[in-house]
Formats: C-alpha cells, structure tokens, sequence
C-alpha cells in the first residue's frame, strides 16, 4: 500500500502539479490552480478525496472503504477513508485520472502555457 509520501511523489510525477495546504491542514494538489486531490495528513488513518469519471464513481462508492465525498461528490469526487486500502496500482491509476479530468477542463492556452497535452 501506499503512503502520503509515496502519493506526493506520484503527483508530483505528473505534469504542472502543485502542492499547498488549505483549510487549516489539508494538503492539496492541483493542476492550473484547480483541485484534483485532497488529504487529510494530519487525520489518522490519512484520507483522500480526488476527482473520478462518472464510471468509476459509481464503481468507487459502492465499495464499503469509499463514499461520495462531502461537498464535492456532485462533481464526482469520492473520499477513501484510509488511503492505505488502495493499491499502489489503483492509487496510480486515480491520480494520473484525477489529473487528467481536471487538465482537461483548462482552457487550450492554459494547458500550453503549463505544459500540457
């Protein structure tokens, strides 16, 4: 499994990541200034919330370790209770998506500007 450190260095594998804390604590990762990933670090286990397809949304909360994130499921955000109860495979996968989705959603000069495919 995976920890906090090991899921920093793979956002930070990713193109145009940065890394900040907000809202007293959580440690957050965005692409072009826009949120693809939330932590808990200083909560025991760390959770996580970060942006899904639609398809694995519903695939994500219907399994007992994740549920609709609060505030932001509408967008299709889940939250993971404990971010050990994903793979390394799994937590690669979600992050490189998470990046990819929210990517998308920049404008064309944006993403040329940062980088970005």
């Amino acid at each position: 499994y995976m920890e906090l450190d090991d899921i920093q260095r793979v956002c930070h594998s990713l193109p145009a990541v940065t890394e900040d804390l907000k809202w007293g604590g959580h440690l957050c990762f965005s692409v072009g200034k826009k949120l693809f990933l939330i932590t808990s670090p200083d909560n025991f286990p760390v959770d996580a919330s970060f942006k899904v397809s639609d398809e694995d949304f519903e695939k994500l909360t219907a399994r007992e370790d994740c549920i609709p994130a609060p505030y932001l499921a509408r967008n299709k955000w889940i939250k993971v209770a404990d971010i050990r109860n994903f793979t390394d495979k799994e937590w690669r996968h979600y992050l490189e998506q998470a990046h990819r989705i929210i990517a998308s959603k920049l404008s064309g000069a944006e993403r040329l500007r940062l980088g970005i495919k």
